[in-house]
């Protein structure tokens, strides 16, 4: 892996632990669009930000072997949604005393930008807030997000003893910036979460082969 050396070190955290309901169950980031699967492209556009890549997947870790990268289990039980599956990332990243911060992204999301790590650096910086996360078209993305590793204790108590499942009502406790990108030609969070958010992706990549 590799990462531009004027930022921090950051380790980027798929998380592709979620049930899939609405795409009628299995794994998201393992569908095809066209001819690469949802995770290549998400990895490809993340290697050169993050010093390290790792999946957070429950469940048989071997159907991501193909992409040989550590893959970790939610710690806490019952599914609590993404907040344990960032938990988990930041368990896994604190091991390594050199990396502070974790970049957490979901992995249903095939069109990331490639100046992800360092727009969301910058705007944490630039607001002296704990938390940056992306945005477009007006609207945050609190999933796509910065975490520093030391809020790793403080996220576990308000997860599992305080019952907090969603993303904001954590991260507004230290503030959160968010740093804005334009939604042309591709809005880059587009998620495949149906069979026609698969069929748009497909449609998206034949007109833009770039992406």
């Amino acid at each position: 892996m590799t990462s531009d050396p004027a930022l921090p070190p950051t380790v980027g955290a798929i998380l592709a632990g979620g049930l899939a309901r609405r795409m009628g169950g299995g794994d998201k980031p393992l569908r095809a669009i066209g001819t690469r699967t949802v995770l290549a492209r998400i990895v490809d556009h993340l290697t050169p930000q993050v010093a390290r890549i790792i999946i957070n997947a429950n469940d048989d870790p071997v159907r991501f072997d193909a992409f040989r990268l550590p893959v970790v289990a939610d710690s806490l039980p019952d599914h609590p949604g993404p907040l344990a599956g960032v938990l988990a990332a930041l368990d896994w990243a604190a091991a390594d005393p050199t990396v502070e911060w974790v970049l957490s992204v979901p992995g249903d999301a095939p069109f990331l930008p490639r100046d992800l790590v360092r727009m969301l650096h910058a705007a944490r910086e630039r607001h002296g807030t704990r938390f940056a996360c992306a945005a477009s078209q007006g609207r945050t993305h609190p999933v796509i997000a910065l975490w520093p590793v030391a809020i790793r204790d403080e996220l576990r108590r308000a997860v599992a003893d305080e019952g907090i499942r969603k993303i904001d009502m954590f991260t507004e406790r230290g503030g959160c910036a968010a740093a804005e990108w334009p939604a042309t030609p591709v809005d880059p969070f587009f998620n495949v979460n149906t069979p026609d958010d698969l069929a748009e992706a497909d449609r998206l990549v034949a007109l833009h082969p770039d992406l």
